[in-house]
């Protein structure tokens, strides 16, 4: 083939004419409206709409066949490969367990085993990363071991921990030798912020140049490097971080007065403990003879150097993990630790799980093919334990609103038919932006999801704050809104005059708004509140009169402009890319006011209003919790890792977006991280995997034309036909990598 045409040039009206000529309508199909499927060579591409400007090279054809029966897929016995690792009881062990291929069981299984061969189960040490795997894990040993009989007494256990569980009990017996109290207390964030506020006061930082948020944003990223006060100031590069460094020490030694530490410094203090004093190093590490490491891939420096600690003595360290499963690098998590493995520990052994019992061969085929363009990886291939399956669909869309409509149409569809439950379905995102087109369309439908990992679009902040603009510029009335954003941003109406406004309107039996006229020029504020009050009411009254004149979606951007929103969000999110998130979000409604604009036979500011104004959903962090709800589960990829889903749609496969613009800016392992993260996003699909993307996206409510990922181009084994997305690669190539067989 040759490279890929440019699908909206004017020279290229041979494949428009394609699109248009000789698509081939096939009558009202299962989704209940026709379906287009467009011939290349002797294959058949589904389109959700019969478009103008399609890119015949990067569409897949779609396999029309069965989803493969499901099964139980794992056995009783162990794979080769499984039963390599298990039996392997002494020395260091890096077992590379791949998506999907039994890493749990594995862990489980060769921790019965060394206690069958002699090792007392409170010699052995598993630490993972979440409670939850945590307990997993030891339920599971618990049932490979033989039943104690009669009353003895209670048999001793592994110890399977967190890690920040493991240090507690280190720091309970000695962080009296750093000077803190045994029985120190572990602050919440609220404190955090309290101690910050005061670091900040110390060192005369104005609010405005460090928020407490953002300084305990940079300490955390140092203390997961292993930065201690006394290095700060020597890493330290821009002007915050400066400021941090400066008020660092302060913030410890606060900390250390008042007998507290933070969350971080469980890791950060344990880690210190182990590198000043080797005797208590040894003592700590001779507790145990074996120490297993579960997703080793996502320590960081401070765990990387406890496991160390723990294990240089006996080398009985088996690590467990994936490197093709790194995205957490932005938290500090080192993907070089697991790559670097045998170079630590020359000596060990490295079992390769490559058995998926999760996907199907077509859906790993796109898996394996994407995730070899990384430069810098463990050399491995994922096989499937079952042959076939139907092929990943790739589908291209108009815009982001046709998108989320047919995904959700397609949902429903499958939802029809016998046995299919909503749970089996995720909706796979790579912002926190997107799922808000497609909440619309599951609500539209009636649908049950949850939006699993983080709260709702529609109740963060400054979303609740421009829709109270906006239900104060519908409606006067509504002192709800009126209340919460009458001094957001911040314009010098204070609490005392709020209150002082609501009490005069209580006695006179009117709503605040009627009273701001009057209370503007007159004697019941001071000047300067009477000032911003009046300014305040100007704001509104002005917004009201663009209301009569503007589209919704100028009349939104306008709202943002004219309250200089933007502003609140530099002084709230000084981090560039907090800010980003917060603009994109606004950016999101404006989006979405046009789209309803554009649909609906009548549009009105309160009709878009009720739109959007939809119930409440569960906001629990905890996913495993919300996941247990027979519900549609619409998420983040990072929220997806170590789930699975018989169908999975992974949607705005776009440059931009997948891979993120900051990543296609830096490109080099930035872009790795990314491609890490959809190879985890496809690899969560057990029979059915869509990718989609959009022609055009909206941006604060325009319509922008797009480029499809490089990654639909790499897994599709169309790479070469990418040119424009490889040059913007180092040297100009794409898919040139380095592999690590050991």
């Amino acid at each position: 083939m040759g490279s890929r045409p440019d699908f909206r040039s004017p020279k290229c009206k041979a494949s428009q004419g394609l699109a248009s000529s000789q698509a081939c309508r096939l009558g009202t199909a299962s989704l209940g409206r026709t379906r287009w499927f467009v011939p290349i060579g002797s294959s058949q591409v589904l389109l959700s709409a019969p478009l103008a400007g399609y890119d015949p090279l990067l569409l897949t054809a779609v396999k029309t066949t069965a989803a493969s029966a499901r099964q139980p897929l794992m056995s009783d016995k162990l794979n080769p490969a499984q039963r390599s690792a298990v039996k392997t009881l002494s020395g260091p062990l890096l077992v590379l367990a791949g998506a999907g291929t039994g890493k749990t069981r594995v862990v489980t299984h060769r921790i019965a085993e060394l206690i069958r061969h002699g090792t007392a189960p409170d010699r052995i040490l598993a630490v993972t990363f979440t409670r939850k795997a945590a307990g997993e894990m030891l339920e599971r040993a618990t049932r490979l071991l033989p039943k104690s009989r009669g009353k003895s007494k209670p048999q001793p256990r592994p110890l399977i921990s967190t890690f920040h569980s493991l240090c507690v009990k280190i720091l309970r017996r000695h962080i009296r030798e750093l000077g803190y109290p045994q029985r120190f207390s572990i602050c919440d964030r609220g404190e955090q912020e309290s101690e910050a506020r005061a670091a900040l006061r110390e060192i005369r930082c104005p609010n405005e140049s460090l928020r407490p948020g953002d300084f305990l944003a940079i300490v955390g990223q140092w203390k997961s490097r292993s930065v201690e006060p006394s290095r700060a100031a020597s890493i330290a590069e821009t002007d915050k971080e400066h400021l941090a460094a400066a008020a660092y020490r302060r913030y410890q030694n606060n900390l250390k007065s008042k007998g507290v530490v933070d969350f971080d410094d469980l890791l950060l203090l344990t880690q210190h403990l182990f590198q000043t004093m080797p005797k208590l190093r040894r003592e700590e590490a001779g507790l145990f003879d074996h120490v297993l490491i579960d997703e080793y891939q996502d320590t960081n420096q401070s765990q990387y150097q406890i496991v160390k600690g723990l294990a240089m003595g006996h080398r009985n360290l088996c690590v467990v993990g994936d490197d093709d499963q790194s995205i957490y690098g932005w938290r500090g998590a080192e993907v070089e630790h697991i790559l670097s493995f045998k170079k630590d520990w020359p000596e060990a052994k490295v079992v390769r799980l490559e058995e998926n019992y999760r996907s199907t061969a077509a859906i790993l085929g796109y898996a394996n093919t994407l995730i070899a363009f990384n430069r810098v990886r463990h050399d491995k291939v994922l096989r499937p334990a079952r042959a076939g399956g139907q092929r990943p669909r790739v589908l291209q869309f108009k815009d982001e609103q046709a998108e989320a409509k047919q995904v959700v149409a397609d949902i429903t569809h499958v939802l029809s038919q016998p046995g299919a439950r909503a749970r089996d379905f995720a909706i796979l995102c790579r912002t926190n932006e997107q799922p808000r087109s497609f909440e619309t369309e599951l609500r539209r439908a009636n649908l049950p999801y949850v939006l699993v990992g983080g709260m709702s679009f529609f109740d963060r902040k400054e979303i609740r704050d421009l829709l109270s603009y906006l239900k104060l510029i519908d409606n006067a009335q509504d002192e709800v809104s009126l209340l919460r954003i009458f001094n957001t941003p911040a314009r010098g109406i204070g609490n005392s005059t709020v209150k002082r406004l609501v009490d005069e309107a209580t006695s006179q039996g009117a709503h605040v708004w009627d009273l701001l006229p009057s209370a503007a020029g007159g004697s019941l504020l001071s000047p300067a509140a009477s000032q911003a009050v009046g300014k305040f009411h100007a704001l509104i009254t002005r917004l009201q009169n663009f209301a009569e004149k503007l589209s919704l979606a100028d009349l939104v951007a306008s709202v943002i402009k004219e309250t200089e929103y933007h502003r609140e969000l530099e002084r709230a999110f000084p981090d560039p890319n907090d800010r980003e998130a917060r603009i994109n979000s606004l950016e999101e409604i404006v989006n979405a006011a046009a789209n309803y604009e554009a649909n609906a036979k009548s549009s009105t500011l309160l009709g878009f209003l009720d739109e959007i104004a939809l119930g409440s959903r569960d906001s629990s962090d905890d996913k495993e919790n919300q996941l247990k709800n027979n519900a549609i589960a619409l998420m983040t990829m990072h929220s997806a890792k170590g789930l699975e889903f018989p169908y999975v749609y992974l949607v705005g496969m776009e440059e931009g977006i997948l891979p993120h613009k900051r990543a296609v800016d830096a490109e080099g392992d930035a872009i790795d991280e990314e491609r890490r993260l959809a190879y985890v996003g496809v690899t969560r699909a057990q029979e059915q995997l869509t990718l989609s993307f959009s022609l055009t996206r909206r941006k604060w409510g325009k319509a922008r034309d797009t480029v499809p990922s490089r990654f639909l181009y790499e897994m599709t084994g169309q790479a070469e036909n990418a040119k424009h997305v490889q040059a913007k690669t180092p040297h100009g190539r794409a898919g040139t990598r380095k592999t690590n067989r050991t």
